[in-house]
């Protein structure tokens, strides 16, 4: 299935997500909050969390626990929720843009934007223990404690120049892919799915989120900035130690690790002057290839777990979603 098909098959609930958002926001009382929470929400956005969660409870094929506009209002949640880090992230990042536009931050001031944030993470939370049921809100409350570990322990490995494979994928299982997991369980649950589509769905959402931020990271190397709305080297210039970087300073000859490591060494500016000379190195030592072979193997694996659910039309789309995360150029 193609991008552009699998887009048209998911408008029509991408636009219902839209509609049951702007109408849950309209009751925020505050002008001024609801300007920066509508700015944040409708600025852009793929709406993969709350489809993964409409889609997970189609795919079970069984009654669905909640009427269809009570399951959007729930799988609203989890947009919700990953806006509200969008807008603590950026302000933690002192981000200049977002999705190709101005970063929240940037408009208001970090009180206002963090506020906001608060705001979406309590409606988030209100949402899932109002329509979901204890176990739902169970998981949501592990992502989110998940998320808040994760981006501990990248501020503990910034700067360091040791880090292996292994706390990169555990910082990426905390940050993205706990929250796209459960978006995924809690589908499952709300359509009364078995223990075995339950493993399923985990899987495959823990392996989408995988892929998607290391997709992310390799988008930071290689993304063309009017697709990504985001300038190459973020990650270089925040001394981030991402899956690229990572294989190239434990495979790259002593002479290259040498100079790299003195570069990273070294204050923002200068790491961005040498950012094409990293690029380079990591082009050489194999760290995209590499990179781009891991992603490729977490979609496979996401793909085989839905072997457990009958062939059918949701099941092609849920698919075919997994394929879109390896291959979006944004």
């Amino acid at each position: 299935m193609t991008h552009d098909k699998l887009m048209a098959l998911l408008k029509a609930d991408s636009e219902k997500i839209d509609a049951i958002m702007r109408c849950d926001l309209n009751t925020i009382t505050n002008q001024h909050l609801h300007q920066v929470i509508a700015y944040a929400i409708f600025n852009g956005g793929k709406r993969i969390r709350p489809l993964l969660t409409i889609l997970a409870a189609r795919l079970c094929q069984t009654k669905i626990s909640l009427n269809e506009t009570n399951l959007y209002r729930f799988a609203i949640c989890f947009e919700y929720l990953h806006a509200a880090s969008l807008l603590h992230d950026d302000v933690i990042d002192k981000a200049q843009q977002r999705r190709g536009q101005k970063s929240a931050n940037r408009i208001w001031d970090n009180t206002q934007v963090i506020l906001a944030g608060d705001f979406l993470h309590s409606r988030a939370m209100s949402l899932a223990g109002t329509l979901g049921n204890q176990q739902c809100l169970g998981i949501i409350c592990d992502a989110i404690q998940a998320m808040v570990n994760a981006e501990f322990i990248q501020i503990d490995n910034t700067n360091s120049l040791n880090i292996s494979e292994q706390p990169y994928l555990q910082v990426l299982l905390g940050k993205t892919a706990a929250l796209i997991s459960a978006a995924c369980q809690t589908g499952g649950i709300l359509s009364n799915a078995t223990k075995a589509q339950c493993q399923a769905l985990t899987i495959l959402g823990t392996n989408m989120g995988l892929t998607f931020q290391i997709v992310d990271d390799l988008l930071d190397y290689l993304g063309e900035p009017e697709k990504t709305g985001k300038m190459r080297g973020n990650d270089i210039r925040k001394n981030k130690m991402t899956l690229p970087l990572i294989y190239t300073l434990n495979h790259a000859t002593d002479k290259d690790k040498q100079w790299l490591v003195s570069i990273l060494k070294t204050d923002e500016n200068t790491r961005m002057s040498e950012f094409k000379s990293i690029k380079a190195l990591i082009e050489k030592t194999g760290g995209f290839n590499y990179t781009c072979e891991k992603a490729r193997q977490l979609t496979e694996e996401a793909i085989t777990a839905l072997d457990v659910f009958s062939d059918g039309f949701e099941k092609d789309k849920m698919t075919a979603l997994s394929m879109y995360v390896l291959q979006r150029e944004h």
